[in-house]
């Protein structure tokens, strides 16, 4: 590939599901607002067994969760309780702070289920890193889907293909869940400023050039390029405007400022963020420094 950027992903077994890492990466820290971009299964839980994500902080970055298949249980510090299953939209942005845990339901924990999706970061434009925090869930049926010649399009962010998504954008941001039978094609507009995109199952190829499963194809400013399966396949289209301002990764927390991160390490290691109702006797321990 001599004209994208390709990131490979660095993956994670936590047991009973692997995790895929793709971003942050040493080549490349953003694509649009995405800091963080993780693909979590496709993996199967044991009966009593599933997700256990304990309580954990976050500062001046938004998370989205997405799944594919399977359900999360998302609590917060605000007193938020969510459950998303596959199509719908997890928006939580943490701004100044929020806690969070993700869990498998209790039904799903007691009959096993499946687990496959995506969770990934976005970081606050400047002049926003320190908003309130919030949280938005967004029913699939909520999210536009556009259907033409064996591709299925969900928008699950900003605007696409003439659709938008009603999902709140801090910064302009692009984000669709594409799925395609084999052979069908489709075209990858060039208006954002930075785009990238991931096969997640199956195979495909852009403009020809096979992609290779997982990886993160960062793609050439302002050339529309064609997106075509060569099986059936789903691949995750992402971007947005470029930030001026770098962001800095540590842990849990995004922001302009290393001092900031430095306050919220110390904040979690000191108990001085909000607990989260209905979850409040785990909790995950801060990293140590590097």
């Amino acid at each position: 590939m001599t004209d994208m950027q390709v990131i490979t992903p660095s993956s994670h077994d936590l047991g009973a599901f692997e995790v895929r890492r793709t971003l942050p990466d040493k080549a490349r820290t953003m694509v649009g607002p995405f800091i963080f971009v993780d693909q979590f299964g496709p993996a199967h839980f044991d009966i009593g067994r599933g997700m256990d994500v304990r309580p954990h902080p976050h500062i001046n970055l938004a998370t989205v969760t997405y799944l594919f298949e399977g359900a999360i249980d998302h609590r917060d510090s605000l007193g938020t309780h969510a459950t998303i299953r596959p199509g719908a939209c997890n928006l939580m942005t943490a701004g100044r702070g929020i806690v969070h845990s993700e869990r498998t339901p209790p039904a799903e924990r007691a009959a096993g289920s499946p687990i496959s999706g995506m969770q990934t970061w976005l970081a606050l434009p400047d002049g926003m890193e320190e908003i309130a925090p919030a949280f938005e869930h967004v029913a699939r049926d909520d999210l536009p889907l556009i259907e033409d010649g064996g591709v299925s399009a969900r928008v699950i962010m900003g605007s696409l293909w003439g659709a938008t998504s009603p999902i709140t954008q801090h910064a302009a941001t692009i984000y669709a869940d594409i799925m395609m039978n084999a052979g069908a094609a489709m075209p990858i507009a060039a208006e954002a400023d930075e785009r990238a995109v991931l096969v997640a199952l199956g195979d495909a190829s852009l403009d020809g050039e096979p992609l290779a499963r997982y990886s993160l194809y960062i793609l050439q400013p302002g050339r529309a390029m064609t997106l075509r399966a060569t099986s059936d396949a789903r691949v995750m289209l992402l971007g947005g405007e470029a930030f001026r301002t770098p962001r800095h990764v540590w842990w849990n927390f995004v922001s302009a400022s290393r001092e900031r991160i430095n306050q919220a390490k110390h904040d979690w290691k000191d108990g001085r963020f909000p607990l989260v109702p209905g979850d409040d006797k785990e909790f995950i321990h801060c990293r140590k420094s590097p």
